[in-house]
């Protein structure tokens, strides 16, 4: 494909796209394909000779559309929201033609120094503390990590190895590999916070841990994935309240900020705690076609519950991902893309409840 070749295409793939976002309204939220669907329906090698791009495109909507879950369509209220937009879409075509890898300042001065200044633009307007900003002589600063357990993992690591430094200061003799050989977890100098858990999108009080780490020199990393976008509204600034006392902090703009997958927004207090570290499944995650199934041992109203979520996507009307909560096996309906209005609620509020009477039905029978 030379230049003119992929203006041409460039351009009937733009136009899929916008096809496909306004269309996606029509489309079934969740497909009806088993395990295995794809492999039958494609050679068992690559090609020899390169398909034309019209082939491909047809094959895309034929093969891979009806086996994809459209977590943009209105109708789609599982797991969490994805974000997406035309512009961020725009975005991901420039970052594919310039292609840089930002491993280093040297590496691609632009790509590093541009994340740099956004993540300090995204921590005013969360208006996070300033010792947890790049700009002039601070000490902290901010980067994008993949997800929020990545954020979870970079921060455990450098908590680790900030408290072997620390154990080598004041015993110098000890190795690095002998403070690791007695790394054993019999409780934790690592403390994670949630505001906004998946699960109900409940929140820790930060005023009441934080000065707790903080007294017992213990890492507190924030982890705000799912509820984070909203700080920004400063109806919502208050839930953030105790950020202070945190080492580092986390949330993801992809999910509520109309920036595509994946971009999980990370801070420290000390970005040498980062650069000296790295110098060198949830209920709600799982599916009917797990060996284990959603869940165990279901008792009482649990039973009802779980008949009701597979009479739900079994329908494929909506699309909805079931949770735990004290032992309660709850169905959640969580608003995901940035199309639903109020009609599609109340459609999939009447399609729940025509259900819900038809499986307790079934229960007096």
């Amino acid at each position: 494909m030379n230049a003119s070749e992929f203006r041409r295409r460039g351009k009937e793939m733009v136009d899929y796209m916008a096809n496909y976002m306004e269309g996606i309204e029509g489309r079934q939220v969740y497909p009806d394909v088993e395990p295995g669907y794809l492999r039958p329906l494609i050679p068992a090698a690559a090609p020899q000779e390169p398909d034309t791009f019209e082939d491909i495109i047809n094959d895309v909507e034929k093969i891979i559309m009806p086996g994809v879950t459209h977590w943009h369509s209105p109708y789609f209220f599982a797991y969490f929201p994805t974000a997406s937009s035309y512009p961020a879409m725009l975005a991901d075509m420039l970052c594919g033609a310039i292609g840089c890898i930002g491993f280093s300042w040297a590496a691609s001065p632009a790509c590093t120094e541009l994340e740099t200044v956004m993540m300090d633009w995204l921590g005013k307007m969360l208006e996070l503390p300033k010792a947890f900003l790049n700009e002039k002589a601070g000490e902290g600063g901010g980067v994008i990590q993949g997800s929020a357990s990545e954020a979870t993992l970079v921060a455990l690591l450098a908590a680790r190895t900030k408290v072997i430094h620390r154990l080598q200061a004041a015993s110098p003799e000890l190795t690095q590999a002998a403070i690791m050989e007695k790394l054993v977890a019999y409780s934790s100098d690592q403390m994670v916070a949630t505001l906004g858990t998946t699960t109900c999108c409940s929140f820790d009080n930060l005023l009441e841990v934080g000065p707790i780490c903080n007294k017992e020199d213990i890492w507190l990393h924030v982890d705000a994935a799912y509820a984070g976008s909203a700080f920004i509204c400063p109806e919502f600034r208050h839930l953030l309240n105790g950020v202070e006392f945190a080492d580092s902090f986390n949330f993801n703009p992809h999910k509520w900020l109309l920036v595509n997958f994946d971009c999980s927004a990370m801070w420290v207090k000390k970005r040498t705690d980062l650069t000296g570290a790295f110098r060198l499944d949830p209920t709600y995650l799982k599916h009917s076609h797990q060996d284990s199934g959603l869940i165990t041992d279901y008792r009482g109203s649990n039973k009802v519950n779980e008949a009701l979520l597979q009479r739900i996507n079994s329908a494929k009307k909506i699309h909805l991902v079931p949770c735990h909560l004290r032992d309660k096996f709850v169905l959640r309906f969580a608003i995901c893309s940035r199309t639903v209005e109020s009609a599609h609620v109340q459609r999939a509020w009447e399609h729940i409840k025509e259900l819900a009477a038809d499986v307790l039905r079934a229960e007096r029978e």
